[in-house]
């Protein structure tokens, strides 16, 4: 999956703190939501794209783990963050 500079800009701005700002907790969950997204999207269609299926665990993994370190760091950014993706009912 190729993900355009101006996507991922987008999606930094949004939840960043500027477009640059490649390094902040939110930014990398809520690019890590956009790919997962978009590998569900393609392994419903593919189902036996074995080797998507093992980046999907991988990136849900990642972003399990980012989400766990913002809770124990600045739960309020985590919450904020839970919102705005709408992960959690």
């Amino acid at each position: 999956m190729y993900l355009s500079k101006e996507k991922k800009e987008e999606i930094f701005e949004k939840h960043g703190q500027s477009k640059t700002d490649t390094g902040s907790a939110e930014g990398q969950i809520a690019l890590f939501t956009y790919r997962i997204a978009h590998l569900s999207e393609h392994l419903k269609k593919n189902r036996k794209d074995f080797n998507s299926e093992r980046s999907l665990v991988r990136l849900v993994g990642k972003r399990r783990s980012l989400l766990d370190y913002l809770m124990k760091k600045d739960i309020m950014r985590y919450r904020a963050i839970i919102q705005e993706l709408g992960l959690r009912k």
